[in-house]
């Protein structure tokens, strides 16, 4: 019954289920919380040059002070279509022109905005852990098709279930711990 190797199965089901924690976390990190994050532009793209660019490739963006993000444009021609590229993002961001470099102050959020932002990363969360329990299902539904075909016994299929499910697990504890901790970061408790 080795016609089933559960080594290099098991290591895409891990692969597919850190996906989905590290989509997670990269969909978080675009969250405004009140505080200045460099990552908050990640999203941001700016037709230059003909084409659509991220705005970390025609730019350089830092985080000098706790509410303040500094955008240090390279090209003087794509001053304009930054600053507009970041008003029209819906971040609510209102750039500040200076030279190649434009300032963009974060405002402190409304408490109505705080909860709408906590809301939102726990519905990413949750897709996040819908992910995941796709991915235990795609495991459990191989692990029994192996057993029908004698690729593997009952025994081994229970044991590599348990496997399946521990991978589960540890990603929904991982999924639940970024987003309580965003929800922390965003309410400010």
């Amino acid at each position: 019954m080795a016609d089933f190797e559960f080594a290099p199965w098991k290591a895409d089901l891990e692969r597919r289920t850190i996906g989905a924690v590290d989509a997670l976390k990269s969909d978080l990190a675009g969250l405004r919380t009140g505080r200045a994050n460099a990552s908050l532009l990640d999203p941001v793209t700016v037709e230059v040059y003909g084409s659509a660019m991220p705005l970390s490739q025609v730019a350089t963006v830092t985080v000098p002070e706790p509410r303040m993000i500094s955008v240090q444009v390279w090209d003087k021609s794509n001053v304009t279509p930054v600053e507009k590229a970041i008003r029209s993002a819906g971040r609510g961001l209102n750039p500040i022109t200076d030279g190649q470099t434009l300032r963009l102050p974060i405002p402190d959020m409304p408490e109505e905005r705080r909860k709408e932002m906590a809301k939102l990363a726990s519905s990413y969360a949750e897709k996040a852990k819908i992910a995941a329990r796709n991915v235990r299902r795609d495991g459990m539904e191989a692990l029994k098709t192996a057993e029908k075909k004698g690729k593997i016994s009952q025994d081994e299929q229970k044991r590599f279930e348990t496997e399946v499910q521990k991978l589960t697990d540890k990603a929904v504890v991982d999924i639940d711990a970024a987003a309580a901790a965003k929800e922390k970061e965003i309410l400010g408790k």
